[in-house]
This record gives C-alpha cells, structure tokens and sequence, in this order.
C-alpha cells in the first residue's frame, strides 16, 4: 500500500491510464474481431472493408503504447494475407 501522498497520487493516476488503456485494447480487438469474423464467413468484400478500417485502429494503438511497432505490424500483416488467400 502507497504510503506517501505522492504514492497516492500515482496510483490514483495508474488507474486511470489503466482504464484508458484498457477501452483502447478493447476498442482495437473489437476492430480485429470484425475482420475475423468476415473471414470465417467467407465474404471478401466485407473482409477487405473491416480490414481498411481495423489498419488504422491497430496502428493507433501502437502510437499510443498499447503494443508494440513489431506487433501492430505482424498482426496487420496476417490479416492482409488471410483476406488476401481469400481470392
């Protein structure tokens, strides 16, 4: 347990971040979920869609510390591909 009053203070602001942080994951998984969906259904069009507008939500997430470069990158990646195997 924190102790000094600026112990207090930062944890008051951890949990803050944490919560923001939490609504961005959240926001961009959802995002990410929506392509996977269109996948599995077969519907390309659809798929390419979900996919031009979760890019940018997963690159978002990496400006702001959510994940890292290398991460947003690879998972951006795997999408296209499997939207792209699609054809």
């Amino acid at each position: 347990m924190a102790n000094t009053s600026s112990a207090k203070k930062m944890v008051r602001k951890i949990e803050r971040k944490t919560a923001v942080n939490k609504n961005r994951r959240s926001r961009m998984r959802t995002f990410i979920r929506r392509v996977e969906e269109a996948i599995s259904g077969g519907d390309q069009a659809a798929a390419k869609a979900a996919l031009q507008a979760a890019e940018p939500e997963i690159m978002r997430a990496v400006s702001r510390g959510i994940l890292h470069r290398n991460t947003g990158s690879r998972k951006v990646s795997r999408l296209s591909a499997r939207v792209k195997a699609m054809a």
